[in-house]
């Protein structure tokens, strides 16, 4: 049973910008993240699945957690960090960077290149990365997007990283698309944060105790995502999403930014191995988006 508690709310899972010889663009960075906040989410996720942060190295994400701190942007309740890593050593590293610049949450996805692994060494995995940032780590959010890590988190292994890291875990994030498994979270681990990832299922999900959301759609619709936060249906998100996964979804996120913002070379750049949308792909997209958000609300 979910505990009363203040919600989680709205996080983007910001796009990152890249310059014409593919280093972060830290002024449109910084930009677009004060500009999410203004739209109305309550903070900005870094370095997460939607910002490419599997591309991102160490040096180059110390200068974009230095780039929005110089900004204003508070490191305590403004800022979670992606950890997306294959091994140990690394996914500390990010993580310290993140603690270093005074920020205590973050976003820990399992190890991504080694598939068909058993529930133990997906434990023993992210505990080692656990025990290596230490308590000062103290609101860590599990992230389930099996169809991008091909690894995925099991209800019983929460229960373990719950059982052996009460202070540090906070939430799951659930990204899996799967409604049954969302229902699952919410029965068993109501009293953390459960975060949805498929905006479609996020009305529900709040309906049934869910704390918010870590959204890529966000970037682009942060003002039709509040009604879904009180748990009331927006049609026009749905048929968003709908929209945007018939396409590669970073790619047609970082398209629709740009359009919307009148930048759409800027922001169409995209890291190795990742490719943009071409030109006519592009165009379609933003004229089904544009339809979409011209429709009266229901």
């Amino acid at each position: 049973m979910a505990l009363n508690r203040e919600r989680f709310g709205l996080s983007v899972a910001l796009a990152t910008p890249f310059a014409e010889d593919r280093s972060i663009d830290l002024p449109r960075l910084v930009a677009h993240a004060q500009a999410s906040l203004a739209d109305g989410c309550g903070s900005i996720t870094l370095f997460g699945t939607t910002g490419e942060g599997a591309s991102l190295g160490h040096n180059e994400r110390q200068r974009a957690l230095g780039a929005v701190l110089g900004a204003g942007i508070d490191p305590r309740t403004q800022l979670i960090v992606g950890i997306a890593a294959s091994s140990v050593e690394d996914a500390i590293a990010q993580g310290r960077a993140g603690l270093l610049a005074g920020c205590p949450s973050f976003l820990l996805a399992p190890p991504f290149y080694f598939k068909g692994v058993a529930d133990e060494g997906v434990f023993d995995w992210m505990a080692a990365v656990l025990t290596g940032l230490g308590p000062k780590a103290s609101n860590v959010i599990l992230y389930h997007i099996p169809q991008v890590t091909s690894v995925g988190l099991s209800i019983e292994v929460i229960d373990r990283f719950r059982a052996a890291f009460p202070d540090q875990i906070k939430g799951v994030k659930d990204s899996s698309g799967d409604w049954q498994n969302a229902q699952a979270l919410l029965k068993r681990h109501g009293d953390l944060d459960v975060l949805i990832g498929d905006e479609r299922l996020l009305a529900r999900a709040m309906r049934q105790g869910a704390s918010g959301a870590i959204s890529g759609l966000a970037n682009i619709a942060a003002d039709l995502m509040q009604p879904l936060l009180g748990g009331i249906e927006e049609p026009r998100v749905n048929a968003m999403v709908e929209q945007v996964l018939a396409w590669p979804v970073t790619a047609a996120i970082k398209v629709l930014l740009g359009l919307k913002l009148g930048e759409p070379l800027a922001w169409s750049r995209m890291r190795a191995p990742l490719s943009p949308l071409g030109e006519a792909d592009a165009r379609k997209l933003g004229a089904a988006i544009d339809l979409i958000r011209a429709q009266r609300a229901a």
